[in-house]
């Protein structure tokens, strides 16, 4: 009975809404875990009103996450907003990412759905098929009117090769195609694998037979294919877009189909959606469809199933494999990965505090070294993720709202530059972790704090050195860090001060670089150590300093 009111309260505790229509399937998956409401065709302002009362929010292309619903939902508890699909681009995502919301999507769903409707729409286009269907229906018999194109031996040049790109690749190349590509971000090797040539971008405009486009919407590939790009194309080049709206320049493709330099396009969409009075929608030689490229009954069901997954997975704090603005790391390393974690977060809390208050930091750089930095390496690969959860830890101690969404936002927003180094080279440790700050005091200039850290085993987080100074310390609990001139009659009056005040030493460490120069003694102690103490501290001879951090 105490199990089954623990579920039903974290149900009745988690609530999510739903403002477009997506597959029964999800809802019941969703209706496991949490309150369920389905709000469909809210106007903005409805939605700004009720978001805040939600932990999730899902939606699909129909809602618009704009920066001001962000906000009204962040100051409430929204924790994660799912995209029952590919694209983001109705999501706020920089928004989303500096109030710490999750974005989600699911952007292996509709891919077989969306290249069966590229390859579709290609020979469509090839064959004239929708216009013949139109002709014939209308009583006419016009076959000279509606001669075609083989697809088979012309060349198939496709722009961004990513999941989609890739299985209209395959089915392309079924069909006899010869298939060229543009694609910054796929490796020659990968292309191999495909059967594909990687060329440059003007390349592939210029010597396809049909351009297929695969890219998201961004600022850089908004208006992607223009004008200029059009006037590089062949004489009779058809073109498909499956991708998204505003790729193309509309006005630009009227022109090219007009002209003659466009024999057809093929468009399921739009820069603005519905379309409205576009020129294109009366053209004989453009083929529509109305965004329907994840529209089958199986990519509505596999996008709705894994969008409920991952906005479960957020709201149970864990790490969801799809998240948009998060790192995320397999699950089979996470395991291995765990204790340089919590390694991490103890550098990032201990830097913190060893911080003078009136030093603003300007820059925040982790290094690597040993097997932790080898590049080549399962861990190595995810060092990002640590680097956050120190950022993290280290951004927590002088701000709220910080976490592994938007550690990294935050820390551009306080202008510091946060830098990332890794080396397969070291001495004295298998790994080690060490994060530097780069300070400005005001009236001193610049200054550096330094910590570093390893584990001993596989899971015994050790501090091994604070700024210049060796030591062996376990970051835990409260201790006291004493910087003083490595003289007789420093340490025994320290801990005379704090057995006198009834604080129990549970360890100590001593770092010096030379004999009688300055030294670190690092004091793990069992409580707390009041002002009055730290003070008392302060005033023995040859101490210069004393700082009470809690990890």
């Amino acid at each position: 009975m105490r199990a089954e009111a623990s579920k039903e309260e974290t149900k009745k505790t988690k609530r999510v809404l739903v403002t477009d229509h997506i597959s029964e399937e999800g809802i019941r998956k969703l209706k496991e875990f949490a309150e369920v409401d389905i709000e469909l065709e809210l106007s903005k302002e409805e939605l700004k009103r009720c978001i805040a009362g939600y932990d999730a929010l899902i939606v699909r292309s129909g809602t618009k996450v704009t920066k001001e619903i962000i906000e009204a939902g962040s100051d409430g508890k929204l924790k994660v907003i799912g995209r029952a699909g590919v694209g983001v681009d109705n999501i706020d995502v920089v928004t989303a990412t500096e109030r710490g919301i999750m974005v989600v999507n699911a952007p292996e769903a509709n891919t077989i759905s969306a290249a069966e409707h590229t390859i579709a729409m290609l020979l469509s286009l090839s064959r004239k098929i929708p216009t013949a269907n139109m002709s014939l229906k209308s009583g006419k018999w016009e076959r000279k009117k509606h001669m075609g194109v083989e697809v088979n031996d012309k060349v198939l040049g496709i722009i961004g090769l990513g999941r989609v790109g890739s299985e209209v690749a395959k089915r392309a190349k079924g069909l006899g195609m010869k298939v060229v590509a543009y694609d910054p971000f796929i490796s020659a090797e990968r292309a191999r694998e495909l059967g594909i040539v990687l060329s440059s971008f003007t390349e592939v405009l210029s010597i396809a037979d049909f351009i297929s486009l695969h890219t998201p919407l961004t600022k850089d590939t908004h208006h992607l294919i223009g004008g200029k790009e059009f006037e590089l194309m062949k004489d009779g080049v058809r073109v498909i877009n499956c991708a998204r709206g505003g790729i193309i320049d509309e006005g630009a493709l009227e022109v090219a189909l007009k002209s003659g330099k466009v024999a057809g396009a093929a468009l399921d969409v739009f820069e603005h959606e519905p379309p409205g009075e576009n020129e294109l929608l009366g053209m004989e030689e453009v083929i529509v469809t109305p965004h329907l490229g994840a529209s089958t009954e199986e990519a509505q069901k596999a996008a709705a199933m894994v969008i409920a997954e991952e906005v479960i997975e957020a709201l149970k704090n864990k790490t969801a494999r799809n998240a948009v603005n998060m790192i995320y790391v397999e699950e089979e390393l996470l395991g291995a990965l765990k204790p340089y974690l919590v390694l991490a977060e103890k550098l990032g809390r201990l830097l913190a505090q060893l911080i003078p208050k009136s030093c603003r930091v300007e820059q925040f750089s982790v290094s690597y070294e040993g097997e932790i930095g080898a590049s080549e390496a399962g861990l190595g690969k995810n060092t990002r993720l640590i680097t956050v959860a120190m950022l993290k830890s280290f951004l927590s101690w002088f701000t709220d709202g910080v976490n592994y969404v938007n550690a990294e936002a935050i820390a551009k927003k306080f202008g510091i530059k946060v830098t990332e180094s890794r080396t397969e080279d070291i001495e004295n440790f298998s790994s080690l972790i060490s994060v530097a700050t780069s300070l400005w005091a005001e009236g001193k200039g610049k200054e550096r704090k330094t910590v570093a850290g390893t584990l001993f085993g596989k899971n015994d987080p050790r501090i091994v050195k604070i700024d210049e100074y060796r030591v062996d310390a376990s970051p835990s609990g409260y201790m006291l860090i004493c910087s003083f001139l490595d003289k007789p009659r420093v340490i025994g009056p320290v801990c005379m001060i704090l057995g006198d005040r009834g604080i129990n030493i549970a360890g100590m460490q001593v770092g010096r670089e030379k004999v009688g120069g300055e030294a670190v003694m690092v004091l793990n102690v069992d409580g707390s150590v009041s002002e009055e103490t730290m003070e008392e501290i302060k005033g023995v001879e040859n101490i210069f300093d004393v700082k009470l951090v809690r990890l």
